[in-house]
């Protein structure tokens, strides 16, 4: 397969099989959140409630866009990192993989509601952060660390946002709607009026749509992190794209570049400049009377993601530099040109997003009954009311969407939990909350990046010296 002898054939199958074991987690361990509030308050039965979320789960990978995956792909410098000893890339996957699996399957063993984002982006860097101990020249270099920061950033601030916004959900509830019973517990095994029930399974649905659109965005992400790691040369560019197009945005990102005065620049950026037109020449020359990376020698096609990479980044952090002496139209158009060239190298095949889709939304339909009574039962000293489960679903479902929007990875576990330690701090402050949860949330929130950098790291050294 792909020229791979039989080893590396077997090994591929496996990484692939347990990505997509990672996803299947993924909808059982953070899927249950957004169920939870359907099936706790009796608004729907538990297995049509996960068939539901499974479903639009589904629905949210399919029409989500990329975004989030190619923000998982470009945690590490994959240009840089990958050599020509296939193996190498066995062992990066497979060090990610095994670290992220063993963390979020553990904690849902134990029915703490942990994010497969923290996990995921925290095997990631671990791996990166071991290329330092690696013979060569990357030192700090093989982990993206201006990606990281922006992802990093967005982890932190979820479950304060999460927090905070149902708080103020719950107020303007408690202005808008008089009635008693939406602030009530669920009587057991009674339904709610067919109103509260209708806004809960909006959204339910919702926060099931949009935790489609991110979080399996991630696999997607980690699917194409394998790809590339193994079979650099078939999946590096997307052979669908006309490579005479990406020519002709080459051409015009090195024409309004080309119009800068450099000797403004500074060290660093006149590195970029020179990178960027070095790039620019290479791309233009190898793709000289080709339409499609199939066109391409199979051995010189992941020098054209180089390239692309190159170009891209160099002309970003040099607009963001603030030094090019270009007018605000001209840095409108470059940017415009720089995410057309994109296109070439931000890709994933149908069937990647298909499997993925599959993967996730069967992973909903299973093992869902822990998390469930943590969310439920173990956040709050009460029991969650009706009007609490709706207030931390709407902050969820409006944060994922605006992250997926901005191709942002956040933890569908921590909007939803920090959602609901909100929404019960808005009834009767933080007395009302149960401590011994939420130090248990906290603490594996803490410990989750640590320890799956760690973890993946020193698998992945052991890795690479074993294959």
């Amino acid at each position: 397969m792909f020229g791979l002898d039989t080893t590396l054939t077997v090994l591929l199958i496996v990484c692939l099989v347990m990505a997509c074991f990672f996803e299947f987690i993924n909808g059982f361990h953070d899927t249950a959140n957004a169920v939870a509030t359907v099936i706790y308050t009796n608004s729907m039965k538990p297995t049509v409630a996960v068939v539901y979320s499974g479903l639009l789960n589904f629905t949210g990978v399919m029409l989500g866009g990329i975004a989030v995956a190619m923000g998982i792909v470009n945690l590490l410098p994959m240009d840089a990192l990958i050599d020509a000893n296939p193996y190498h890339g066995i062992a990066l996957v497979l060090a990610l993989l095994l670290s992220a699996i063993i963390w979020n399957f553990g904690t849902w063993y134990f029915g703490i509601p942990s994010s497969s984002s923290h996990t995921l982006i925290g095997s990631i860097l671990g791996i990166g952060l071991a290329f330092y101990f690696l013979p060569g020249e990357f030192g700090l270099t093989a982990v993206n660390w201006d990606k990281a920061k922006d992802t990093g950033l967005a982890l932190l601030l979820s479950p304060l946002i999460g927090f905070s916004v149902a708080i103020i959900v719950m107020y303007i509830f408690k202005r808008l709607i008089k009635n008693e019973a939406i602030y009530k517990e669920p009587i057991p095994g009674k339904k709610p009026p067919l109103w509260i029930r209708m806004l809960l399974w909006l959204t339910c649905g919702m926060v099931s749509f949009f935790h489609g659109q991110n979080d399996g965005q991630k696999g997607v992400g980690l699917i194409m992190l394998i790809l590339i790691s193994v079979l650099p040369t078939h999946f590096s560019v997307d052979s669908s794209v006309n490579l005479q197009s990406i020519n002709g945005n080459v051409e015009r990102i090195e024409a309004l570049m080309m119009k800068a005065d450099t000797t403004v620049l500074a060290a660093k950026e006149k590195k970029l400049y020179s990178d960027l037109i070095k790039h620019s020449e290479h791309f233009k020359i190898e793709t000289t009377g080709k339409f499609s990376s199939n066109d391409v020698p199979v051995a010189n096609r992941f020098s054209l993601r180089t390239d692309v990479f190159k170009i891209t980044k160099g002309a970003d952090k040099m607009i963001k530099g603030g030094n090019l002496t270009l007018s605000k139209n001209e840095i409108g158009s470059l940017e415009k040109e720089i995410k057309a060239t994109k296109k070439l190298v931000e890709y994933a095949p149908s069937w990647v997003i298909i499997i993925i889709s599959v993967c996730l939304g069967l992973g909903t339909m299973v093992g869902w009954k822990r998390i469930v009574k943590t969310v439920g039962e173990k956040i709050g000293k009460q029991h969650m009311s009706y009007a609490q489960g709706a207030s931390a679903e709407i902050v969820a479902s409006i944060g994922i969407g605006l992250a997926s929007w901005k191709g942002v990875p956040v933890s569908t576990t921590h909007m939803l939990s920090s959602g609901i330690a909100g929404s019960m701090v808005a009834k009767k402050g933080l007395k009302n909350l149960q401590k011994g949860t939420i130090k248990t949330i906290a603490l594996t929130w803490l410990l989750t990046l640590p320890v799956t950098i760690i973890l993946s790291g020193g698998l992945f050294l052991l890795f690479r010296a074993i294959l």
